[in-house]
């Protein structure tokens, strides 16, 4: 199954501008709590971590519990000095691993 990841920023920005960063990733976080309608417990199956980098260096982190509902949404800001490559990466349960980069222009 293809994992779908949806990243809103803008195109470009002043160098030390302040920049909202929104990102999605659509994962049903599964807590591991409930049970299947034959009365089975439905196995953990959480993102856990949460990395933002610019040119490999980490310039957001989060990371996330059984309380976070599916499709986990954050939002943060950033401030940069030169452009660059963001790099975006899910990490959990089960080898779970998305990533996804967007080119980050400076001016």
């Amino acid at each position: 199954m293809a994992t779908r990841a949806v990243i809103t920023m803008p195109v470009g920005v002043k160098a030390g501008e302040a920049f909202e960063v929104r990102a999605t990733v659509a994962h049903a976080m599964e807590t591991g709590y409930r049970s299947s309608d034959e009365g089975i417990r439905l196995p953990r199956d959480l993102v856990r971590r949460f990395e933002c980098r610019l040119d490999g260096e980490l310039v957001f982190a989060a990371d996330l519990y059984a309380a976070v509902s599916a499709n986990p949404y954050l939002a943060f800001w950033l401030r940069a000095g030169k452009s660059g490559q963001l790099s975006f990466v899910w990490r959990g349960d089960n080898g779970f691993e998305h990533h996804e980069t967007r080119p980050l222009s400076v001016a």
